[in-house]
């Protein structure tokens, strides 16, 4: 058992590739992947569907390999988790240091829905079915595009859904109101009249 323990401990740590290839590797496949994120779009992000959680599943299997390599040890496992996070924090303070470079990599905000009406061509942009918007509506409490002021796609994948204001129902609830007054009124007028009469 003695034995066993300095060979399993020179397993779990030792590195099979060198250290420089170890931070290269995760570097290069996180700069491919915002790259490719920023290509397709915004779809991905969003997950509006299986098929789009799925992609994102095995995108990362897919590009596990090429970060680790050939190296299964626990050494090869934290330099590249700590590479990561290392590109990942220049990346955001750098762009948070300048806004332009961010709106440039990030790109713009796309309105899907405006006063009530759908924009086709944002649609077809962000390869958007009608189907999945209204799933998307309905989600935030809205039954038909016609009672969103607007439905914004941020770059992020999140859907921003802004409600008309009054909403179709409350438009709708208080011509009902309004029509209950009338007929209240004009039954208590037919009432004052009977009432005069006899």
């Amino acid at each position: 058992m003695q034995a066993l323990m300095p060979t399993l401990v020179h397993d779990m740590f030792s590195l099979s590739v060198p250290v420089a290839e170890k931070i290269i590797r995760p570097i290069v496949v996180y700069v491919f992947l915002v790259v490719c994120l920023r290509v397709f779009g915004k779809r991905e992000l969003a997950q509006l569907n299986p098929f789009d959680l799925v992609v994102l599943l095995s995108l990362s299997n897919t590009v596990q390999n090429a970060i680790i390599g050939d190296d299964n040890s626990i050494t090869g496992g934290v330099i590249g988790a700590v590479s990561l996070l290392t590109i990942n924090w220049v990346v955001m303070w750098v762009l948070y240091r300048t806004p332009k470079l961010n709106q440039a990599l990030e790109g713009n905000a796309t309105t899907l829905v405006s006063h009530g009406r759908i924009d086709a061509v944002a649609l077809k942009k962000e390869a958007l079915t009608e189907e999945e918007l209204v799933s998307v509506l309905n989600k935030n409490g809205f039954n038909d595009p016609g009672e969103v002021e607007m439905c914004v796609l941020e770059p992020n994948g999140t859907f921003f859904v802004k409600g008309m204001n009054p909403s179709i129902e409350q438009v709708r609830e208080d011509a009902l109101l309004d029509a209950l007054e009338r007929l209240s009124a004009q039954v208590r007028e037919l009432k004052e009249q009977m009432d005069a009469r006899g």
